[in-house]
């Protein structure tokens, strides 16, 4: 690509967050956006903090229900405590990644642990949802961790990239997937430049620090840029270091309905699940509580 091609030629959409404020926990939503509902099978994306917990403080997420859907946990500071409905009790670190899926339905919370709580401490992170493809939105629920030294690094001169889902830049992660993606955490330094993976046709670059440019206009922190398909695109790193979540994956088999925390190729899987989840039948029902964190939930929104 030459790089007196216009900027208009290679960027879809520039997505702006939307901003709240969780009692001093910030956390910008960029996906899903009254422009772009999805990138590639990633249907709503979370940019977390940072934040910082005095002692005593921490996050509590109490159980709530899934379906049709993957979530992704990726922190670059902090910890969570990840407890689901099929009895997993796994701590989660900066490099490492949490990959549940729900299939036809699971229940999890997300705590900061009784020994990070003690004392102060800081998060962030990304926390996506993935949808499911058709042909296993109803599949048995599951769930997968990686360590970071799990998770293949490429690591060069003023550069890092951590390839957490998919295939990109000739490396593969270990995390079981279910439709062509990839999602990359790339840490660049100033005077660094990057070509996206163009054997995907849904991209998107989401700008988590630092400024970027792309043929000559730049671009700053918090901002998702959703790209053209089949061009290719440079982005450069001019004054500090910056980093980058990278996204996509083919299209979506078909529209993705989104209600509270489930994702469904059709309506009648999402009525379904908001009725058990409603009903609260945890021996019988759709869902059941984590074990270890079952004594609360979040109720059915009205």
């Amino acid at each position: 690509m030459s790089e007196t091609t216009s900027e208009a030629s290679v960027i879809a959409h520039i997505l702006e967050p939307k901003s709240r404020d969780l009692g001093g926990f910030s956390v910008r939503r960029v996906l899903p956006s009254a422009q772009q509902r999805s990138v590639g099978p990633f249907v709503f994306f979370d940019a977390m903090g940072p934040a910082d917990f005095a002692p005593g403080q921490g996050i509590d997420v109490r159980p709530h229900p899934h379906i049709g859907l993957a979530t992704v946990t990726y922190l670059f500071d902090g910890e969570f405590r990840h407890q689901d409905s099929l009895g997993t009790d796994q701590m989660i670190y900066p490099g490492a990644v949490n990959w549940m899926v729900a299939g036809r339905g699971i229940t999890h919370s997300e705590r900061t642990s009784p020994e990070t709580r003690a004392k102060g401490h800081q998060l962030s992170g990304i926390q996506t949802w993935v949808a499911l493809p058709k042909s296993h939105e109803a599949m048995a629920p599951s769930f997968e961790h990686h360590s970071r030294s799990s998770l293949p690094l490429i690591k060069e001169p003023g550069r890092k990239l951590r390839v957490i889902l998919g295939t990109a830049f000739d490396q593969t992660s270990p995390v079981q997937i279910f439709s062509p993606m990839f999602y990359v955490d790339a840490r660049l330094e100033a005077g660094e430049d990057l070509e996206m993976p163009l054997e995907y046709e849904e991209r998107a670059i989401y700008i988590y620090s630092g400024t970027i440019e792309i043929n000559g206009q730049r671009h700053e922190a918090g901002r998702m840029l959703v790209l053209k398909p089949g061009v290719k695109v440079h982005l450069y790193v001019r004054d500090a270091p910056a980093r980058l979540m990278l996204a996509g994956g083919d299209p979506l088999d078909g529209p993705r309905l989104v209600s509270w925390n489930f994702v469904a190729s059709n309506q009648g899987m999402i009525d379904s699940a908001k009725k058990a989840w409603a009903e609260a039948d945890w021996k019988n029902g759709q869902f059941s509580l984590p074990p270890g964190d079952n004594q609360e939930f979040i109720p059915l929104p009205d």
